[in-house]
């Protein structure tokens, strides 16, 4: 198996501003800004809000309801209308996609999505980030790969659950291709059975990846067990020793400024399924279409 992380949502480039965790620390991911989707902001709820008002606000109205958002990945089944049969999906194509598929991605790999977050606080009736604080890098997702479909090959009307969704609006392109949800997740040890994909619901000290001592997100401390070592490949885009520094129970990586998907061999981690695990366990699964 192996496992990808993927960094998806705002940021200072796509968007221009972090995502929210909002008072109740909830992770708010919002979608980067895209013209030719055919969802608008106004449209994607997360829980009881709209996404339109917090986008507006946090880019100081740059972003306004009615723009087209990158839904993508897709993992709340109650975010926006369904068509019977959705199941979560991600769409990849360009450099990115080029990456996943020489590191040999493939049904049973995992998606485990990063974004960089900021605390937001309503303020007279707006949205703002709380003064103050700082940006970070922060777990909020996964999807377990069921099935990978090359768009421009799929025949004419298969997949009608999916139309909605971005990569289905682009124009011809050989690499775009869209990753489905399993239904299930099983790690490479144990008998423990996951949701195939899902969402984290709260900002936990375990999902941050930023070091806390660090004033940048890309400054990240993981469990020891991420450290390379001589024997076993790093995580893709980050095979240079001085990116890496160990001090048990942590390591430290100095994450790559570009580049959206990071791919790790687990088989020569395997220490690492029992982090998975636990974090697998605090996550919401992505239910259904009908939201259950």
């Amino acid at each position: 198996m192996r496992l990808i992380l993927s960094r998806k949502g705002f940021d200072s480039s796509a968007g221009g501003c972090p995502s929210p965790v909002l008072p109740d620390d909830s992770l708010c991911v919002l979608p980067i800004p895209d013209p030719q989707s055919r969802i608008r902001y106004d449209e994607v709820r997360f829980e009881e809000r709209r996404l339109g008002k917090i986008a507006r606000d946090l880019t100081g109205g740059r972003i306004r309801g009615g723009y087209g958002a990158h839904l993508d990945p897709d993992l709340v089944a109650d975010a926006y209308p369904r068509q019977e049969g959705w199941r979560p999906v991600l769409g990849q194509t360009g450099s990115a996609q080029g990456h996943l598929r020489n590191q040999g991605v493939e049904p049973g790999d995992l998606f485990l999505f990063f974004g960089v977050f900021r605390r937001a606080e309503l303020h007279n009736r707006r949205w703002r980030f709380v003064p103050g604080s700082r940006p970070f890098h922060a777990l909020w997702g996964w999807l377990h790969i069921g099935r990978i479909h090359t768009i421009d090959e799929l025949a004419p009307g298969s997949l009608p659950w999916a139309r909605y969704h971005p990569h289905f609006h682009r124009q011809p392109d050989v690499g775009n291709t869209l990753y489905e949800s399993s239904q299930t997740c099983q790690l490479l040890t144990g008998p423990e059975v996951f949701p195939g994909s899902g969402v984290f619901p709260e900002c936990r000290d375990e999902l941050i990846l930023t070091d806390p001592q660090s004033r940048l997100p890309t400054q990240w401390r993981l469990p020891a067990a991420f450290y390379p070592g001589d024997d076993r490949p790093p995580l893709s885009y980050h095979t240079k020793p001085d990116r890496w520094y160990l001090k048990p129970p942590w390591c430290y990586l100095i994450c790559a400024a570009r580049g959206q998907e990071f791919v790790l061999d687990l088989d020569a981690y395997p220490e690492l399924t029992d982090w998975l695990a636990g974090l697998l366990r605090t996550g919401r699964g992505s239910g259904s279409e009908s939201g259950s």
